[in-house]
């Protein structure tokens, strides 16, 4: 638009001042309608970031109750069994104390030794019981390599395959835990 165009459109409003008023009121519309196009544009980029955010922290919430989950479990597995290792240096002088109690040909000084020894063995026992600690002794039953570690064979026609004969050493368990497993003789045809 020329300087005259808009002088004469200046002189046509200015002698209108309706129309003037109007082009002021489209202006200002106008201007508003774009500070709201800026507004809802803004209001859209932060509700997607809110969203974001809303997951961010949903999956942060959720990793942290896991981790609850692994770390309470670690706990009581730690606490459940805290006492494996002196259980199995116990179960080393459970197992010399057989030893010594299976020697019956002995002299009666000795056998009222042993009595004693007897006593003491017995209450091992009983403390480790107290614990949760069981034998593993499963002759007759099918070979577990869970629970047993096979150490000589031997083929007896009437048995079944696999079956344990003989327990060598005895294999202990901590509540459900195999500490030791048992030493054995199976059936192999």
């Amino acid at each position: 638009m020329s300087k005259k165009e808009k002088k004469e459109k200046k002189v046509g409003m200015d002698e209108n001042p309706e129309l003037l008023e109007e082009t002021k009121e489209l202006e200002q519309d106008t201007k508003k309608n774009n500070e709201m196009l800026k507004l809802e544009e803004e209001i859209r980029t932060l509700t997607a970031e809110n969203k974001t955010l809303q997951e961010k922290v949903k999956l942060a919430q959720a990793d942290l109750v896991n981790y609850r989950k692994r770390k309470d479990e670690e706990t009581q597995n730690a606490l459940k069994y805290a006492n494996q290792d002196i259980i199995k240096d116990l179960i080393n002088t459970i197992d010399n104390f057989e030893r010594a109690l299976k020697n019956k040909d002995v002299s009666e000084e000795i056998k009222k030794y042993l009595s004693g020894f007897e006593m003491i063995y017995e209450n091992l026992k009983s403390t480790l019981q107290s614990f949760g600690v069981t034998e593993i002794n499963r002759v007759g039953e099918v070979f577990d390599p869970n629970q047993e570690q096979a150490l000589l064979t031997e083929c007896v026609e009437d048995k079944e395959d696999e079956v344990v004969l003989e327990v060598l050493l005895k294999g202990y368990k901590l509540k459900d835990r195999v500490i030791r497993p048992a030493s054995v003789k199976i059936n192999q045809k």
